[in-house]
């Protein structure tokens, strides 16, 4: 059996630029198509779930939205054993999704890929219940996913431009299009979140 690649996004979109992982593998997935030696998945905040993935991989690129204290919309690219230091350096909020005890754990159990590459960007807001990415946060997104193709490249795993078709993406009416363009004006939302996803009252 041949080397598999995971191109993982995690977070959750609900929170803003918590987002920012889920929304690039959307757009890698959109503009590159991969093998099927290749797996593009949501992990969204699916934490120990996402473990059968991991095993089956040999290398692993994660996407992530990462509080380093830098200015927002900076990237940080980590690799190798620094990747579970600077998941868990500052807990960026009270939604993370603890993939570095993930990581941890796929360690633990001896089936942890072999290289991982972490490519993080610095929040600007998470604290925004139903919220969309920031522009300065969203703009990194095309960069992202540039630097995980060259990155998965030199391993062997290469793209063209088209689409990777993957069952394991969030139902496109949670899409960023759909999801952001959908959204109330700042006027007209519920101050304490997006009114969309509260039931109607009686």
């Amino acid at each position: 059996m041949g080397r598999r690649a995971l191109i993982l996004g995690i977070g959750n979109l609900l929170w803003a630029d918590e987002g920012f992982g889920v929304r690039c593998v959307e757009h890698l997935a959109g503009t590159l198509r991969y093998g099927t030696e290749v797996t593009v998945l949501d992990g969204g905040t699916q934490g120990l779930y996402l473990l059968p993935f991991l095993e089956e991989a040999d290398v692993m690129v994660v996407f992530d939205a990462v509080d380093y204290g830098l200015a927002p919309g900076e990237m940080k690219v980590v690799e190798g054993d620094e990747i579970p230091a600077f998941m868990g350096a500052k807990k960026m909020s009270l939604h993370q999704t603890g993939f570095q005890d993930v990581i941890a754990t796929a360690q633990l159990m001896g089936y942890c890929p072999g290289e991982l590459v972490l490519i993080g960007c610095q929040p600007e807001e998470l604290e925004d219940y139903g919220g969309g990415l920031r522009a300065v946060v969203a703009g990194r997104i095309p960069e992202a996913v540039r630097i995980a193709r060259e990155w998965l490249a030199d391993r062997g795993f290469t793209a063209e431009a088209g689409r990777t078709e993957t069952p394991d993406l969030a139902d496109a009416a949670i899409r960023q299009a759909a999801y952001e363009d959908g959204r109330p004006a700042a006027e007209e939302a519920c101050r304490t979140g997006d009114a969309r996803f509260f039931p109607e009252r009686a």
